[in-house]
């Protein structure tokens, strides 16, 4: 008997805990490898952890940027870091308006008391400095400046888009979300299709995760080492332990990948191989 996820909730978590299960992704966090700080099991756990945010998104209640900041507060009980930030950044407003068009209706109304809870919760995660916008997170004066330049939500990422995906995501309507749920709908079902899913949207534009960690030429070459595993010119388990021997994680498409999941479970995708 199959079940059926009737919970929006229910599928966001379902979609946390498939990708960081799927294996093998390179250089990511999987069933295969741990990083030295951050395990299987705090990933994990945040997908446990993180259900009263959304719940909170699947009800429609509060404000967007405010339910990010509960996911993240839920989630930093345990010493494993940062490891859905960006995921949540995608699902809140998925979760919150259904599909893509429901989220960017979301998106649209958000506003500066959404910028400032998105500041707060950026302040709690490992990372301390937004890509491109002027407002440091550093800067004691931050939550002033936004209030002063009347920023949303959505300036915010718009300001983020040019150096990351995942903002970029928000600004330009989910597109490589929606690539990648497609994806899930051709490639069949089960562990091997997120793989597949995975490898293709790591081989489609440089991964900003790695280009802020490592540089641009390092995620252009990520990506072109990916292109030669689609075309069968590198095997895969190879590629994995170059990524985890180098140190290079591709965490926003990681992220993309969660949101991708979500959006195809909605739509009847089937998880189970």
């Amino acid at each position: 008997m199959k079940c059926h996820l009737t919970s929006r909730a229910e599928r966001a978590q379902l979609a946390m805990m498939l990708e960081v299960c799927a294996y093998p992704k390179p250089g990511n966090v999987d069933r295969c490898h741990d990083y030295p700080d951050t395990t299987i099991e705090h990933f994990l756990a945040s997908t446990i952890l993180s259900r009263p945010a959304l719940d909170e998104a699947e009800r429609g209640e509060g404000r967007i940027g405010e339910i990010i900041r509960h996911a993240v507060q839920q989630t930093s009980c345990h010493s494993g870091g940062n490891t859905h930030f960006g995921a949540f950044i995608l699902l809140i407003p998925l979760v919150y308006g259904g599909d893509i068009p429901g989220a960017m209706k979301a998106i649209a109304k958000t506003d500066v008391s959404d910028a400032v809870a998105f500041y707060r919760a950026f302040a709690l995660t490992a990372v301390r400095t937004l890509p491109t916008d002027s407002i440091d997170i550093n800067d004691p004066k931050a939550l002033e400046m936004l209030r002063e330049r009347e920023m949303t939500l959505s300036d915010v990422m718009l300001h983020s888009a040019k150096n990351d995906m995942v903002a970029r995501e928000w600004v330009t309507g989910f597109p490589l979300t929606r690539r990648g749920a497609d994806l899930l709908h051709t490639s069949g079902s089960g562990r091997a299709a997120i793989v597949q899913m995975f490898i293709t949207l790591l081989a489609t534009e440089p991964d900003t995760f790695i280009i802020k960690k490592h540089g641009r030429p390092v995620a252009e070459q990520t990506l072109a080492r990916a292109r030669l595993v689609l075309d069968g010119r590198l095997p895969l388990r190879e590629f994995d332990d170059e990524c985890i021997r180098k140190g290079i994680n591709p965490g926003s498409i990681a992220d993309i990948t969660i949101a991708a999941i979500y959006l195809a479970l909605s739509e009847g995708w089937s998880w189970e191989s």
